[in-house]
């Protein structure tokens, strides 16, 4: 395998709106970031993956881009982006830029002028059709969001079709004109000196939606393809696609160098096990070994061909700690756990803000106090179905969007030391025991643990190209694995639960084992009787 800058980056996320407010206006911002550019230099990372920042009217969050070249006022300006880039590259951190060209805003140039008449030229840049026989919409196509994919337009009567907001109308990629919009706007980014694209829900561009097909449709891979050839092809940049559909197979014919694509893709399978019946709103329980078996196969099937994007959370997603360790009394041991399972996997390692310090979900106790868009959707949806107050609270409070955005806690002082003025989304109350201030003073927090596994993964080659080999696949609570490169061999032990346990290893044939890190102070000298305490997690290096 072609040895790539980005296989043994460490990226760091930054949702800006939640990150550091430097004005006072409660929203974070591009100055913000560039004043914590210090602290991500001194955690490790070297690529910041950066939610979007582009002019929108926000209906989510910034995913409803109105204009792909300005930056929204409420982060700051073009000059502040220009600052960020380069500021970040003197030291060493690349900016990958969070593009989202499955849908634009309503407010977009291209849609308010495709509006005015069936026959603007801007018209094919979205996906019309007619209403079916009875007047309501063409299909029974539903947003992604909750109800209906297809939003009546009074003026031009006619459907446009929405697989998310009713704001944000999907762009129609069998429209040439759209693939060289999009291509151009890609090169201006580029020549700014970012580092590459963040690809936010790439897998829908394919779509066919007079055959019913959203995802992986059959003009996906041509479409990217020639994306790649028209962009970013021959710049090595990181080009991730969010591919919430993928299996392996799909993640190779993204991913695999010789089909010129994309770097890698971010697939959930491991996020759904949590999901009864595929349910979101249902959480489930992990099932450790359903679990592993998953990461073991993406592992596996990805090894030779094709790279694998490795993350617990994200934007989207619940806290990592929440949703698979122990929030509670172990939230330390846990959360270091949690990182040392998904560093030394093969692939490249995300960490999403705050998941650094261990910042958990928040359960806020109204709704009126939840902000995402998605969540007040279902809401709506869920109760008038039947489903009663308190069932969908505790869904929000498991596995809603905004677990992951309330304000990064920098501090105990107000706000969390995120903004001075009131923040457009109330911080978590454990920041006063849970804030970056308090583990930058700890010799043995969470943050030093990420720091210093950051710096094992950089020094070992062992962690970046090595064979994944999967040991105790049956056991239902710890999960283990050996990365074997070049005769040096790497043994990774967790225990993913509160209980004490023996675990024999003897297996690995180890003569003589050394601790490389570890969250617990565990005797590693029998292997066939390893005693775990709860949520130990140790990587050695054995012969």
């Amino acid at each position: 395998m072609e040895q790539k800058w980005w296989h043994d980056a460490v990226v760091y996320q930054i949702y800006p709106r939640s990150f550091c407010d430097s004005n006072g206006d409660g929203i974070g911002d591009l100055n913000g970031i560039r004043s914590k550019l210090d602290y991500l230099e001194q955690l490790g990372i070297n690529v910041i993956w950066l939610s979007p920042v582009y002019q929108s009217p926000m209906d989510d969050n910034g995913y409803d881009i109105s204009d792909y070249q300005e930056i929204s006022p409420e982060f700051g300006t073009m000059q502040d982006m220009l600052d960020l880039i380069e500021e970040a590259k003197a030291k060493g951190i690349r900016i990958v830029m969070d593009l989202v060209v499955n849908h634009t805003s309503d407010e977009h140039d291209w849609f308010q002028r495709a509006c005015e008449s069936k026959d603007s030229p801007y018209r094919d840049y979205y996906v019309w059709r007619d209403a079916s026989e009875d007047g309501g919409p063409p299909s029974d196509m539903g947003s992604i969001f909750g109800g209906s994919a297809w939003q009546w337009h009074e003026a031009t009567q006619q459907y446009y079709l929405h697989l998310f907001s009713k704001k944000q109308p999907d762009l129609n990629w069998e429209n040439p004109n759209v693939h060289q919009e999009v291509h151009n706007m890609m090169n201006w980014w580029i020549d700014k000196g970012i580092g590459g694209f963040r690809l936010d829900v790439i897998d829908l561009i394919g779509k066919e939606i007079d055959r019913g097909i959203t995802g992986n449709g059959p003009r996906l891979h041509p479409l990217l393809r020639q994306m790649n050839k028209a962009t970013f092809g021959n710049k090595d940049l990181l080009t991730v696609g969010e591919t919430w559909d993928a299996t392996p197979d799909i993640a190779k014919l993204y991913s695999a160098p010789e089909r010129e694509e994309l770097s890698m893709v971010f697939q959930f399978e491991h996020i759904t096990l949590t999901w009864g019946d595929g349910d979101k709103w249902k959480p489930a329980p992990l099932d450790l070994k359903a679990f592993k078996k998953v990461l073991t196969k993406w592992q596996l099937e990805l090894k030779d061909t094709g790279w694998n994007s490795l993350f617990w959370n994200n934007h989207d997603l619940p806290r990592a700690v929440s949703k698979y360790g122990n929030d509670g009394k172990y939230r330390v041991k846990s959360a270091t756990m949690l990182a040392t399972v998904l560093h030394c996997l093969k692939g490249t390692p995300y960490i999403y803000q705050g998941e650094e310090i261990g910042m958990t979900n928040v359960k806020f106790e109204r709704l009126e106090q939840y902000k995402d868009i998605e969540s007040l959707n279902f809401y709506k949806v869920k109760t008038e179905s039947g489903v009663s107050h308190d069932e969908m609270m505790a869904a929000i409070h498991e596995n809603g969007r905004d677990n992951a955005r309330t304000p990064m806690q920098w501090s105990r002082e107000k706000n969390a030391g995120f903004s001075s003025g009131k923040p457009w989304i109330e911080v978590n109350p454990n920041h006063v025991e849970i804030n970056v201030e308090q583990d930058l003073n700890s010799s043995d927090s969470i943050y030093q643990y990420y720091k210093s596994l950051v710096t094992l993964r950089r020094e070992d080659p062992t962690i970046v190209y090595g064979e994944f080999v999967p040991l105790l696949q049956d056991h239902d609570k710890v999960f283990a694995y050996l990365r074997k490169y070049k005769g040096k061999t790497i043994l990774i032990v967790a225990n993913f639960s509160d209980e004490d346990l023996q675990v024999d290893l003897s297996e690995v044939g180890a003569v003589k084992v050394e601790v490389l890190t570890s969250n617990d102070v565990i005797n590693c000298s029998d292997l066939s009787n390893l005693h775990l305490a709860p949520y130990d997690a140790t990587v050695l290096a054995i012969q």
